[in-house]
């Protein structure tokens, strides 16, 4: 048979040749002859997939226009079954490919009488004389169904056996038996399982009880499309599924990585390299009940020898719980029981497979990858903006395809240059979840507003510098090939209090038009074991996919000395502090320490540190600096002496804090902002610092002799 069509007609002739053979048993058995009245079988479902289209490999799209014709086939006896033979169903058998009971029954493992009983019961769905001639062949009007005891009597060569739970019939649940109370089992009613009467006719689509617990993946392109990294992968885990001898159970592919639609992206393409389909189950799906997910796992592994599928588990939401919690246990005991293709969606190796998984490390297309995906999604806009944002975002493909379709579809109103409208869409997409560890800063400060020496200056211009050029030295130039750590950038802000250290991470974040985020230590540091370390690494991944700006304050809390250990604290303490300083060498990112206490830091800190800034305690001519600058323009001001103000003894923080206690005064009375405001304003400055306070300092002599 050369098409669907051809195949779905021979499978619907030797359905009606089967059903006409097993009434004329049942007639011989019953001792009368009975008319029938068939079911018009339901048509396919849109979405259905034809069995001969799992056979011949074509794709799904092709069984939208074929309907079954198992109804015409029955219809056309007339209701009038001449006698059949058992060398008429055989006949009707030699189709190629083979009719869908038979292919059943091969898959299975199913006898030949176990297939005879199968058909029993599923022909109660096609034909409403069947139930009248089953309580008639059993003698009881009450029977009319189908029963082991029929079966044993009905059919040639019976087998004890095909009643063992042991055996396809009940292993697969191909049948439902309804057993009440104490009644045997060999006259309970037997009925066939609604997928299987469905996949004997040839319809084959995934069983109904699966379907809201599965998310089929779809693939963003075909395999072509994939990066070099990514494409390799799929070929290596290939190469690996075709070198296991037949018969020996397939290795569980562990997909490794914190990158989540990367490895769905290469399992489904390893999948469809294989002929398959991939659908994804959430391992937190998974139910409690050992006997919901046997269920759930003997239904699937049936799934899996009747349509070309592949499982993705994602098993993310329950990883580092432990072995023994539940839903840790529910994964163990599903991929123990499940067979064909399995993939699993961790971070890190899930310990419960043992030796024989296959492991792959897949990580996000490499920054030269995302260059040629940005230049190629892009087309003939492209120019240099390609190399800005794979220099400074890290995306997915699929990510990155689609915000180049959304920003280039949206032209409408936006005037902007393409370039920024990309960076702004990215930093959209990668803005991370820091909520609870993190609060972002609303940068405003700018290269005008900041205050400090020229040597200091040109540091943060240099910090800003290696951030914007990082792809060009790190892959252009061939240093990501020599450094394996170190291709982040450090620095640390170290001043007193209120010298400017926050205003510089502003005014860096403002400039390279980044994400900034003043990470709250409260939500880090924890007292339990291990989760100072699990939030550090969530802090770290978050802000790493769009190149936020981490400014850990107050930074000698957390990147403390280590010490001489003495007990179990000290050690694990230790461990923190160790683990901080790999993290922050292999950050990607900008990280920016700020503390007042640079003494109390680790040294080992210091030596992975790229830059050190000193905000030192601004001189009589910064202090007029600031002065100057601290008053916004609409600010209404008279008579201010700045030369008088600059040598008050305050660093920057403070001065904002005496202009602003000066301006809410200055609107309180309804006047502009005077000298006698600010020094107010100083005076209590002072005396919130407990400083000594010289009178002398704080007394204004207007320009008519009058003392303030």
């Amino acid at each position: 048979m050369s098409d669907p069509a051809s195949w779905q007609e021979g499978n619907a002739q030797y359905l009606s040749t089967a059903v006409a053979w097993l009434r004329a048993r049942l007639e011989r058995r019953a001792g009368e002859e009975s008319v029938s009245t068939t079911l018009t079988p339901p048509q396919p479902k849109e979405e259905s997939r034809s069995l001969w289209q799992q056979l011949v490999s074509r794709p799904p799209a092709e069984a939208g226009s074929i309907s079954s014709p198992v109804s015409a086939a029955l219809t056309a006896s007339g209701g009038e079954h001449p006698e059949r033979t058992a060398a008429d169903l055989a006949a009707a058998a030699q189709m190629d490919p083979p009719p869908a009971l038979v292919i059943l029954g091969h898959r299975l493992g199913l006898s030949q009488f176990e297939q005879e009983a199968l058909l029993l019961c599923a022909a109660m769905e096609l034909d409403t004389g069947i139930a009248a001639l089953c309580a008639r062949a059993q003698r009881d009007p009450a029977r009319a169904y189908p029963t082991f005891a029929l079966a044993l009597t009905l059919f040639d060569n019976p087998a004890w056996d095909a009643l063992s739970p042991e055996r396809p019939l009940r292993f697969w649940r191909l049948i439902e038996i309804n057993q009440p109370g104490a009644q045997p089992l060999t006259t309970s009613p037997l009925r066939a399982d609604e997928r299987i009467v469905n996949y004997v006719k040839g319809l084959n689509y995934l069983d109904d009880r699966l379907a809201p617990l599965l998310t089929l993946l779809d693939l963003a392109g075909n395999q072509t499309d994939l990066p070099a990294s990514h494409r390799g992968a799929v070929d290596r885990i290939v190469g690996q599924l075709k070198q296991v001898p037949a018969g020996q159970k397939l290795p569980v592919i562990q997909l490794l990585g914190s990158d989540a639609p990367t490895k769905q992206l290469v399992a489904g393409h390893v999948a469809a390299a294989l002929g398959l389909r991939t659908y994804r189950l959430p391992s937190e799906l998974l139910p409690a009940q050992a006997a919901e997910l046997e269920t759930l796992a003997r239904l699937w592994q049936r799934e899996s020898l009747l349509l070309p599928v592949a499982l993705y588990l994602d098993a993310q939401a329950c990883e580092g719980e432990g072995s023994h919690s539940a839903q840790a246990a529910a994964v163990n005991r599903l991929l123990g029981r499940v067979t064909g293709i399995t993939f699993v969606d961790t971070r890190e190796v899930w310990v419960g497979l043992g030796e024989s998984a296959l492991l792959a490390d897949i990580a996000k297309p490499t920054p030269v990858e995302q260059r040629a995906a940005w230049a190629t999604a892009l087309g003939e806009q492209a120019g240099d903006t390609p190399a800005l944002l794979a220099g400074q975002f890290s995306l997915n493909l699929a990510s990155l395809q689609q915000i180049a379709r959304t920003v280039l579809s949206e032209t409408a109103g936006d005037t902007r240059p393409l370039r920024d409208r990309l960076w702004d869409a990215c930093l959209a997409s990668t803005r991370p979840r820091l909520n609870a560890m993190a609060q972002r800063l609303e940068p405003k400060a700018t290269w005008d507003d900041i205050v400090l020496p020229p040597a200091e200056v040109n540091l943060l211009h240099e910090i800003v510098a290696q951030v914007g050029q990082r792809s060009t030295v790190y892959e252009e130039w061939g240093f990501h090939d020599k450094m394996s750590r170190g291709l982040g950038i450090s620095a640390l802000f170290a001043g007193e209090s209120g010298t400017g250290k926050t205003m510089a991470a502003e005014v860096i974040a403002n400039h390279l038009r980044l994400s900034l985020y003043r990470i709250d230590l409260s939500a880090v540091v924890s007292k339990y074991i291990g989760e100072t370390e699990k939030n550090l690494r969530r802090l770290f991944e978050g802000g790493e996919d769009g190149g936020a700006i981490l400014f850990f304050d107050e930074a000698d809390a957390l990147f403390g000395k280590r010490s001489e250990v003495k007990d179990s604290h000290d050690r694990y303490a230790n461990i923190e502090i160790n683990y901080l300083l790999q993290r922050m060498e292999a950050y990607r990112g900008l990280a920016i320490l700020a503390t007042n206490m640079k003494s109390a830091l680790d040294p080992a800190f210091l030596r992975r540190l790229r830059f050190v800034v000193n905000f030192s305690f601004p001189g009589v001519a910064e202090r007029k600096a600031i002065w100057q600058k601290v008053f916004p323009p609409r600010t209404p001001t008279r008579g201010l002496d700045l030369d008088r103000l600059a040598r008050l003894n305050l660093t920057g923080g403070h001065i904002h804090n005496v202009a602003l206690k000066a301006a809410f005064l200055a609107a309180h009375g309804g006047t502009p902002v005077t000298m006698p405001l600010v020094l107010e304003s100083a005076r209590a400055e002072f005396r919130k610092l407990d400083r000594p306070i010289n009178e002398a300092d704080f007394r204004w002599q207007g320009a008519a002799g009058a003392v303030a």
